[in-house]
């Protein structure tokens, strides 16, 4: 294995606790306001709106086409580069008494008076606020039934305060990221839903190393207290942690910077989600599965009382 950390002995990450717990409450406090506060942005998935795919006949010049369109009544649209930079993507908040076809022939004739005159469009499509809101709805029941499904794997695979532990450390992950979202008014789309389930997933597979290393010194040292076996289970599993965390981010790195803007926020989730993850795989799970009392009772196999009378042998 590849070693970034080579410790000399066991590293004390929960005598070291309170202040990452502290950090996590405040964390959460300050997600909860702004997400009370600020709300989130919803994009056009959610609210609604008109999508126009267009072409131009070189590449385009997204800060005229965004001023146009600005200096013309439509303030609110959204420009972004969609496979080159010659096909550029539209997104505009619905308009109440105009419909989709009389809005994608004012938004064609602008573009061609101003921007460049052999300017084709592509597609139109127009996105209703009651499917927005539905995709809304079932977004959330599917990372709430993530989380749930999780729960019921954790408990039967591991020990039920490892369960708790795992499911509120996932939980903070995704109220930490919606908070990030809700604080910068980010927006808000699908995309955005499909990388808080890759956190979810992401976090998981760190929580369960983490846990199954937990479970198996438990059984295995005969000496040490609950919070020093989880200090050397932690540092058996914090090399693994530091490398594939730090690879999974050279990717997002890669993909924030040269991905483009349809995918931007995609990345952005899962950046802050990989950093939010490791901490709580350290510190959450397992500080708040030590404040459950956990102990080494209760990942030793039950033993099966023999039947009065079982060492006795059979009568002939």
């Amino acid at each position: 294995m590849f070693y970034l950390f080579r410790p000399k002995g066991t590293v004390r990450f929960m005598s070291h606790r309170k202040p990452f717990i502290w950090f996590t409450i405040l964390l959460m406090v300050a997600s909860v306001a702004s997400l009370a506060i600020n709300k989130i942005n919803w994009g056009l998935d959610f609210t609604g709106g008109t999508l126009i795919e267009v072409e131009f006949s070189q590449p385009a010049d997204l800060t005229e086409v965004r001023e146009v369109m600005g200096t013309n009544g439509y303030p609110d649209i959204v420009a972004q580069y969609f496979g080159s930079q010659t096909q550029v993507l539209l997104r505009m908040m619905p308009r109440e008494g105009i419909d989709s076809q009389h809005l994608g022939d004012s938004i064609m004739g602008l573009l061609r008076s101003e921007v460049d005159a052999d300017v084709e469009m592509r597609r139109i499509e127009y996105v209703g606020p009651t499917v927005g809101k539905e995709l809304a709805e079932q977004g959330g029941l599917a990372i709430i039934a993530a989380l749930g499904c999780i729960l019921l794997y954790v408990a039967m695979r591991f020990e039920w305060r490892m369960a708790l532990g795992a499911v509120l450390a996932l939980a903070h992950d995704v109220i930490a990221t919606l908070g990030l979202f809700s604080l910068l008014q980010l927006e808000f789309d699908l995309t955005v839903i499909a990388a808080l389930l890759t956190v979810v997933g992401y976090s998981l597979n760190d929580t369960i190393v983490v846990s199954d290393r937990i479970r198996e010194n438990f059984r295995k040292l005969r000496k040490g207290d609950p919070e020093e076996i989880i200090d050397v289970s932690l540092t058996q599993t914090f090399n693994r942690t530091i490398v594939t965390s730090l690879t999974t981010i050279m990717v997002l790195v890669s993909l924030f910077m040269l991905g483009g803007e349809l995918i931007h926020n995609f990345a952005t989730a899962l950046l802050f989600g990989v950093f939010i993850g490791t901490h709580s795989s350290i510190y959450v799970a397992s500080t708040l599965a030590l404040y459950l009392g956990i102990k080494k009772e209760d990942f030793m196999p039950k033993e099966i009382e023999e039947k009065e009378g079982a060492d006795q042998d059979p009568i002939a």
